[in-house]
């Protein structure tokens, strides 16, 4: 016997199993999202376990006027030589209850 396709989807199985695939590709795409843009609200034991977001640390570029003036920007100049600088996200940081210097 042959099944349309019109009963196989009034299956509620199917339904069930498209309605959860939906969702985790839903909540997969919301943590991708989250780790992306906000990767530092990330409870610790995940930011431990995951890669580091392009976002966390983009780079800076530092570079001189015609005046001589340095600039430190997030975009590089298009006229001009710069240096691009990278600089460690978690530099000057203190652990947890440690009180900083006077």
């Amino acid at each position: 016997m042959r099944t349309s396709s019109y009963t196989a989807s009034r299956n509620p199985n199917a339904v069930r199993g498209r309605a959860l695939l939906a969702l985790i590709l839903l909540l997969a795409i919301a943590a991708a999202t989250w780790w992306y843009f906000a990767p530092h609200t990330l409870p610790a034991f995940i930011q431990q376990q995951l890669p580091e977001s392009p976002k966390a640390n983009p780079p800076l570029y530092e570079w001189r006027d015609a005046q001589g003036h340095l600039h430190v920007t997030d975009t590089p100049p298009a006229d001009r030589p710069y240096k691009v600088l990278r600089f460690d996200p978690k530099a000057n940081v203190l652990p947890a209850g440690v009180a900083p210097g006077k």
